[in-house]
């Protein structure tokens, strides 16, 4: 029996309908505005990096905003130095229903292949435990020192190859300040600010001189809060050198009336394997 036409497959969440096929902006399969994307990121300065929005339902943004209320207190971890005041989910951390759509989105298989096209970093690899990634929160005076992100992942030992950040924050007075600020090393300021707005979205592409970071206390009045999401994705450096070996299945019989020739053809080295067909030839 056909299903309805008309029936669109939805979750409610919170007493808030979600359309499963609308998490993302159209505008995401656009050729088009793909290769816009990539233009922009190559010409981006001082390093490569992107700054987009509303490529997520709105509903669904704000569903996660309100997670991070959700979320049990023993999960959260406090960054608390010189440099840093912040607080983050732990990794492993049971997220919210939303929030768990929004890392499934990101961490797909074709949400990968997006990011690969715009940045050409192939081979991209998701964090499933969100180590350094997953709800992030700001509060009064917290701050997080201009600084360069990790270049290894401490459990997998993959390259960090780039970081992709969404923001929650509806209404964000510039004068509270934690804007992201993009920064240059060769001159010592920052190049760009980017305010923690509602549905942008901003990707950084990891090297030596990708420092960012919003370094001055939040003058925040209070209950007032800077939220994000974060992912990384990353490389395996090995990943070149696997490819040229045999990657392919290796049958245990290729034809039951000829597992000898199989077997011959699977093991033996090539100079010996024509000597035997020349012989068999004769």
């Amino acid at each position: 029996m056909l299903r309805d036409a008309s029936v669109v497959d939805h979750v409610v969440i919170r007493g808030r309908r979600l359309d499963l096929n609308r998490h993302v902006d159209a505008k995401l399969f656009d050729a088009h505005y793909i290769a816009e994307l990539r233009q922009q990121l190559r010409q981006a300065q001082p390093y490569p990096h992107l700054v987009v929005n509303d490529w997520f339902n709105p509903t669904l943004l704000e569903l996660v905003r309100e997670e991070f209320d959700l979320l049990d207190q023993t999960q959260w971890k406090v960054f608390r130095n010189e440099q840093e005041l912040t607080h983050r989910s732990s990794p492993h951390s049971r997220l919210g229903p939303a929030s768990e759509i929004y890392f499934n989105i990101v961490n797909s298989g074709w949400f990968l292949d997006l990011i690969s096209t715009i940045t050409g970093a192939e081979d991209l690899l998701p964090d499933p435990k969100l180590l350094g990634g997953g709800l992030h929160e700001t509060r009064a005076d917290g701050k997080f020192g201009i600084h360069r992100d990790f270049d290894i992942h401490a459990q997998y030992g993959l390259s960090n190859k780039m970081v992709f950040i969404t923001y929650l924050n509806r209404g964000w007075d510039p004068a509270w300040g934690a804007a992201l600020e993009i920064w240059n090393v060769d001159t010592g300021s920052s190049a760009r600010s980017i305010p923690p707005e509602f549905g942008t979205s901003v990707l950084l592409m990891h090297g030596p001189k990708s420092f960012h970071g919003h370094p001055e206390p939040m003058t925040t009045p209070p209950g007032q809060t800077r939220r994000s999401i974060a992912v990384y994705y990353y490389q395996n450096p090995a990943s070149v050198p696997m490819r040229i070996k045999r990657v392919s299945s290796v049958f245990l019989v290729a034809h039951r009336s000829k597992p000898l020739r199989y077997f011959a053809r699977r093991w033996l080295p090539p100079i010996l394997l024509d000597a035997i067909k020349k012989l068999v030839s004769r």
